[in-house]
C-alpha cells in the first residue's frame, strides 16, 4: 500500500509540474498524448484506491455536482473597474495628473499589459490550497463559481512552494477567457449539435463560467491570466512587478506580454505596438492596461469610489468601417441552418481586408432593413466573422427592395423549413452536400453507430473526393478505395472496414439516434424503442398523435419525426441502410414499467452489477438515470467509495440504497 501511495503522489506531482510548464512557463516537455497517459494512470489508481483521493488531486477538477443556483461571495477588497483613455493624449493626461498628485514631475515607472476581453474573477488560496473562486459581480460581491474554476487546468489547486514561500492568504484577480482557436472549435461543435453559436469569445467564456453543471464548463477549454492582488497575509511586496513574478513562482499564469515601462512615453509606445498586433494574438484584447509599479505610490495616490487613480485602461480604436453590400447569398451549415451572408465591397477593418459579413438570420435582416446596394457599417473582432452593425439609410440607392431568404436550399434545392419557435431556416435534406460531413460524423459517433476508425479527417477526404454522398454510402466502401486515401494504408483501411461491417449489427435506439432526426437525442431514441417494441416499421409510419402520446415526447419532437419521414430523400437513405445489411438485436420483451417517473443516480464501485448494467435495468423498467444528484432524484444507489453524491443525497434527504437494497427493490418490481 505504501508503494501505491507513493506512486499516486508521484503522478500528481508530475501532472502538476507539466501543467506549470505548459500554462505558466509556456515550455512543455512532453506531448499531449504522454500527458494523457499520466492522467489516465492516476485516474485508474485512484479508482482502485478511492480512500487516497484528495481534493487537490488533478483528477478532482470536475468532481462537483450541478448546482441549483450560485451562492454569493463578498470580496474582502472591492474589485474595482478601470477608467478608460480613448487616445494617446488621454493617457498622457493620466500621467500628468499622477505627477501633480505626488508633486513630482520625474518619470513614473509603469507596468503595461494587454486588456483581455473576458470575465474578471477572484481566486482565494488559504495556506496554498485553492478554496474559493468568484466573479467580479458588482465589485463588492460576486457569484461563487469555485467548482467551475476548478475545471480550468491553468488554475493550480495547490500553489507551488519550491521557489517562494506561500502566504497564509492569497487573493488574486484574473481574467478568464477563451482562445480564438478554441472559440472556433466550440462554435463548430455547437452548430453540429444544432445549438446556436456564441456571438463572441467573451460571451463564450462568461456563459461557460456560469454553467450550473461544472462538467459542461470542463468541455469549454477556458484559460486565465492573473494580474492583480486582493488581500494578502503572510507576504509583502514593494512593486506590482514583484507580485506578478511571485504569481508565476506559485504556479499561477501571468500574461507573457506584460512589460515594465520607464515612463508614459514607453507605456504609450507599448499601447500602440499592441494595437498593431491585436489580431495576431491568440486571444481577444480591446486595449492595454497601465498601472503604477510602486505599491507605496499606489497607496499614496489612492482610489476613487469605484476606480483606482493609479491605473487606467487605454482603449483601442473600434474595428469598424463603412462599405457597400454588393450581394446577399445564403450559406448552408453542417446542421442545415441557412445563414444569409453579405458580399461586401472589399474594405480594410482592423488591418484585415473584409469581403463578407454575416447577417445572422431573416429576422435580423428585417430588423435592420438590410438591402443589396446599401452602405453599411461593418465591425470585425479578431477571427470572428465580421457583422453589419447598421445601415446608413441616407446613402441608400433608389428602388432597392427588401431582401428575403430563398424558399429552397441554395445547395440542393430542397424546401427550407422554419420551426415556429426558431429564427433559423433549415434544409432537412440529409443528402444535402453542405450537410453530409456533419451527418456522417454524427452517424459514426460512439453513442450512435460507433464506427471506430472513421474519424473527421477520413470523412472530409471521402466527401471532398466525391466518394460519399449520404450516410448509407459508408457501407459501399471497399479496401482499395480506403487504402488509397491519404494517411490510411492497408492496415488502417482493413480496420475501418471491419468496424463498418460490425456496426451493421446494432440496436433500434442507436440507429434512430444515428439518423440525426432533429430533437431526437440518445434518451429519446431509447424511449421510442421501448414504445414501439423495437418494431421499426411501426415507428416509421406512426402518426403525430401516436408519437405525441408517448411519455416524454411532446409536439415539437413528434412534428420533427413526422417531417423527417415525409422527406423522400430520408426514406431512401434509411431503406438503403437496411439493404446494405443493417440489423437490430432482438428486442427483449418489454418489462412492466414499474419504475416509470423515477430517477436513479449510481455512485461508488458496484460489485453485483456493472454501472452500465444497473442503469439498463432501471431504464428497462421505465426509470431515468442521471449522473448528478438533484431535487428530482428519487434514489441514490451507493457502492464502495461513494463520495460527494452520497453526502449530497443524505443532506437533501433523498433515498440512499446499498447495492443489495437496490437488488431487493428490483426483485420486488418483478412480483
Amino acid at each position: 500500500m505504501v508503494a501505491v501511495t507513493e506512486k499516486i503522489k508521484s503522478l500528481r506531482q508530475q501532472i502538476n509540474d507539466h501543467n506549470y510548464r505548459y500554462y505558466v512557463l509556456d515550455d512543455p516537455v512532453i506531448s499531449d498524448g504522454e500527458y494523457d497517459q499520466l492522467f489516465r494512470e492516476l485516474e485508474q489508481l485512484e479508482e482502485l484506491h478511492p480512500e487516497l483521493i484528495v481534493p487537490e488531486s488533478p483528477t478532482q477538477r470536475i468532481g462537483a455536482e450541478p448546482l441549483e443556483a450560485f451562492g454569493t461571495v463578498t470580496h474582502r477588497l472591492p474589485m474595482m473597474s478601470l477608467a478608460n483613455a480613448m487616445s494617446d493624449d488621454e493617457l498622457s493626461a493620466f500621467d500628468e495628473r499622477l505627477k501633480k498628485a505626488i508633486d513630482n514631475m520625474a518619470d513614473i515607472e509603469y507596468v503595461s499589459e494587454p486588456k483581455l476581453d473576458g470575465l474578471a474573477v477572484e481566486l482565494i488560496y488559504e495556506n496554498g490550497t485553492f478554496v474559493n473562486g468568484s466573479t467580479r459581480g458588482d465589485g463588492t460581491s460576486g457569484e461563487d463559481i469555485t467548482a467551475n474554476l476548478k475545471t480550468i487546468n491553468a488554475i493550480p489547486l495547490a500553489l507551488r512552494h519550491d521557489k517562494r514561500s506561500i502566504p497564509t492568504l492569497l487573493e488574486v484577480r484574473g481574467e478568464v477567457f477563451i482562445r480564438k482557436s478554441d472559440f472556433t472549435s466550440l462554435n463548430n461543435h455547437r452548430e453540429k449539435s444544432g445549438e446556436p453559436p456564441f456571438a463572441n469569445p467573451r460571451n463564450a467564456a462568461a456563459g461557460s463560467l456560469r454553467q450550473l453543471d461544472p462538467k459542461i464548463t470542463a468541455t469549454r477549454s477556458l484559460s486565465i491570466y492573473c494580474y492583480q492582488a486582493g488581500s494578502i497575509i503572510g507576504t509583502k511586496f514593494n512593486t506590482h512587478w514583484e507580485f506578478l513574478q511571485s504569481l508565476q513562482d506559485w504556479g499561477l499564469p501571468v500574461n507573457p506580454e506584460v512589460q515594465i515601462a520607464a515612463g508614459i512615453k514607453q507605456a504609450i509606445a507599448y499601447h500602440q505596438q499592441l494595437e498593431t498586433r491585436r489580431n495576431d494574438l491568440p486571444y481577444e484584447i480591446d486595449g492595454s492596461v497601465i498601472k503604477v509599479n510602486s505599491l507605496s505610490l499606489q497607496n499614496t495616490v489612492g482610489v476613487r469610489s469605484r476606480t483606482p487613480r493609479w491605473a487606467i485602461a487605454g482603449k483601442f480604436k473600434a474595428q469598424q468601417a463603412t462599405t457597400v453590400i454588393n450581394d446577399i447569398i445564403s450559406s448552408v451549415g453542417r446542421t442545415g441552418a441557412v445563414t444569409p451572408v453579405a458580399k461586401l465591397e472589399a474594405v480594410e477593418v482592423g488591418g484585415v481586408t473584409v469581403t463578407n459579413a454575416t447577417l445572422h438570420n431573416q429576422d435580423e435582416i428585417d430588423r435592420k432593413d438590410i438591402r443589396i446596394g446599401d452602405t453599411v457599417v461593418v465591425e470585425r473582432s479578431g477571427d470572428v466573422i465580421p457583422k453589419v452593425i447598421k445601415v446608413i439609410s441616407a446613402k441608400r440607392p433608389a428602388r432597392t427592395k427588401p431582401y428575403h431568404l430563398p424558399a429552397s436550399c441554395p445547395v440542393c434545392g430542397h424546401e427550407l423549413h422554419r420551426p415556429e419557435d426558431e429564427v433559423v431556416y433549415r434544409c432537412h435534406n440529409h443528402a444535402c452536400p453542405a450537410q453530409i460531413k456533419g451527418h456522417l460524423q454524427h452517424f459514426v459517433s460512439k453513442n450512435a453507430m460507433d464506427i471506430d476508425g472513421v474519424g473527421e479527417k477520413l470523412i472530409e477526404q471521402l466527401v471532398d473526393q466525391d466518394l460519399i454522398h449520404t450516410v448509407n454510402d459508408l457501407f459501399h466502401l471497399d479496401q482499395a478505395t480506403l487504402a488509397g486515401l491519404e494517411r490510411m494504408g492497408e492496415k488502417s483501411a482493413s480496420n475501418a472496414l471491419a468496424s463498418i461491417t460490425s456496426a451493421k449489427a446494432t440496436t433500434f435506439a442507436r440507429f434512430v439516434f444515428a439518423l440525426g432526426i432533429r430533437h431526437v437525442g440518445e434518451h429519446t431514441a431509447k424511449i421510442i424503442e421501448q414504445a414501439f417494441q423495437g418494431d421499426f416499421e411501426k415507428f416509421r409510419y406512426a402518426s403525430f398523435d401516436e408519437l405525441e402520446n408517448i411519455d416524454e415526447i411532446g409536439p415539437i419532437v413528434a412534428e420533427s419525426i413526422i417531417r423527417f419521414w415525409q422527406d423522400g430523400a430520408n426514406k431512401k437513405i434509411v431503406e438503403a441502410c437496411f439493404e446494405m445489411g443493417i440489423t437490430f438485436q432482438e428486442h427483449p420483451e418489454m418489462l412492466p414499467q414499474t419504475l416509470a417517473g423515477k430517477t436513479f443516480v449510481f455512485t461508488g464501485s458496484l460489485e453485483i452489477y456493472t454501472r452500465k448494467a444497473a442503469q439498463e435495468l432501471v431504464e428497462s423498467r421505465g426509470a431515468r438515470t442521471s449522473s448528478s444528484v438533484s431535487k428530482n432524484t428519487d434514489h441514490v444507489v451507493a457502492g464502495a467509495g461513494a463520495g460527494s453524491k452520497l453526502a449530497k443525497a443524505k443532506e437533501m434527504g433523498i433515498s440512499v440504497l446499498t447495492e443489495q437494497e437496490f437488488e431487493n427493490l428490483l426483485k420486488e418490481q418483478e412480483l
